[in-house]
């Protein structure tokens, strides 16, 4: 018999694959649950309010968010699940795994397999428990008891943000869920982004798996990479991928920077007569996201964060510059389909992406 090739299939997968990551997703929740911590305590009562505020903040935030981007009339206003550090950590990796779920890998042995899950699991535990003492809010579209999303706001990380920027409460909170009801709004008024989104993290993590190995010739490579890199890790992984993940990656980071700058866009467009102290949250919170001590900046730097703080900057000059040229009904066209999204290359310029689009000169 010949060996068998890649093309032959068993159950719609190419033989000799699995799919899923290997990951010991309970590892992963446990060692989160262990590592992340309760947060600052607060006055029963002052705890209270801030949850009671926070879940009706949810929906009053998606209508005002609704009001600017002209998205989601008609859709339900829905409230958000108001949690503490170790609920959100295990719904963060359940939503990783349910994310990361149709990625096909190459077949290892079983104890191999078993390994390389126990080792994935504690790292993937160790970094959501770093992020889960930061997070504020998150909207997971592959997240809750069905799988159709699941809003989510980390009410000691609000609480303790809150405090540090020293802004009101009232005025902070409905801030925060501005942005998370946006990414909601993202996904549920806009039918096709979320199969578009899982199915270019599949394929982002099939190829990766795919180009695993390391050969002593790529050393000069990596080296070269990791002083050009300078503590970026985006830079980093960039430069040891292959031109097909590259592709991949580059569609990914381009629709994440446009969530998260749009996002950010609506949060200071709904403006004072909404969220009165706004304009003194932005600026602190900005400061915010560039502070921390020598260590916390280097965990950042090394888990990405520092690439992601970039992703708000870059995504909300493109939407503040063509929301400005064309409107918001212009900006809309982002939304029709994967093909009128920016590319990575449009967002850093915008013009170029209005002439592409909209044949504006």
């Amino acid at each position: 018999m010949g060996r068998v090739t890649v093309e032959n299939t068993i159950d719609g997968q190419p033989a000799g694959t699995t799919r899923g990551l290997p990951v010991d997703w309970e590892l992963a929740r446990r060692t989160a649950g262990r590592l992340v911590g309760q947060g600052p305590d607060a006055p029963r009562e002052e705890a209270v309010e801030l949850v009671r505020r926070l879940r009706s903040d949810a929906a009053i935030a998606e209508g005002h968010v609704r009001d600017v981007t002209g998205l989601g009339h008609g859709l339900p206003l829905l409230p958000a699940d108001v949690v503490d550090r170790r609920d959100w950590s295990a719904a963060a990796i359940d939503g990783m795994a349910a994310l990361t779920a149709n990625a096909t890998i190459p077949d290892v042995p079983n104890i191999a397999r078993a390994v390389t899950s126990r080792t994935a699991g504690l790292q993937i535990g160790g970094l959501v428990a770093y992020l889960g003492g930061r997070v504020l809010g998150q909207y997971d579209p592959f997240g809750g008891s069905d799988g159709g999303g699941r809003l989510l706001l980390v009410a000691p990380n609000v609480h303790a943000a809150r405090a540090a920027l020293d802004v009101p409460a009232a005025d902070f909170g409905l801030w925060v869920c501005l942005h998370e009801a946006t990414h909601r709004l993202q996904f549920t008024a806009v039918p096709w982004l979320r199969d578009y989104f899982a199915g270019e993290v599949a394929k982002l993590l099939s190829l990766a798996d795919a180009q695993r190995a390391f050969s002593a010739e790529r050393l000069p490579e990596v080296i070269k990479a990791l002083r050009a890199a300078k503590g970026d890790s985006l830079a980093l992984v960039e430069a040891l991928q292959g031109p097909e993940q590259r592709a991949v990656l580059d569609r990914l980071l381009a629709v994440t920077t446009l969530l998260e700058g749009h996002a950010d866009h609506v949060m200071d467009a709904v403006g004072p007569d909404v969220v009165p102290a706004v304009a003194t949250i932005r600026a602190r919170f900005t400061q915010r996201r560039r502070g921390g001590g020598i260590v916390d900046r280097f965990l950042r730097a090394v888990l990405g964060v520092e690439a992601k703080v970039r992703q708000y900057a870059v995504g909300k000059a493109f939407t503040d510059h063509v929301v400005l040229a064309a409107g918001m009904d212009g900006f809309n066209k982002v939304w029709e389909s994967p093909d009128t999204l920016p590319t990575r290359a449009e967002l850093a310029e915008p013009g170029t992406w209005l002439r592409r689009v909209h044949g504006m000169s």
